[in-house]
């Protein structure tokens, strides 16, 4: 048995770093944008919340008074979301409907789903 050997061609030195550093701007570039359009959906609702796998994500939550709290339903499953006190109830949200409520008075303001009442969260207003 015998092998022939193929002479590999290297790329030269200089060629390479500038194919690296190419490819380094444009990562930096794709990371500079997304963190910018994740800084602009920060801006647009910060404070909001999730429903999915049955838990409210974050289970807790602090803003400052005046701020408009949205929980939005990522389940495959009705929620809804009410306040033990009784200062707000939605409707049942079905799969990516939403509910607001914005949040005037400083303190701590505790919800949970009403069907499926382990399912709890604290708003703390400051």
């Amino acid at each position: 048995m015998s092998f022939t050997v193929i002479p590999m061609r290297r790329a030269p030195a200089p060629a390479l770093r500038a194919l690296l550093g190419a490819a380094m701007l444009a990562m930096a570039a794709v990371t500079a944008t997304t963190n910018a359009r994740a800084a602009d959906a920060a801006e647009v609702d910060p404070a909001q919340i999730v429903m999915k796998d049955f838990m409210f994500a974050p289970a807790a939550l602090s803003v400052k008074a005046g701020a408009t709290v949205t929980w939005r339903n990522q389940d495959n499953e009705p929620h809804t979301v009410a306040s033990d006190t009784g200062l707000f109830r939605s409707g049942a949200l079905d799969t990516n409907e939403s509910f607001t409520f914005k949040f005037d008075k400083p303190g701590t303001y505790h919800f949970l789903c009403t069907i499926h009442p382990y399912m709890v969260g604290t708003i703390t207003v400051q």
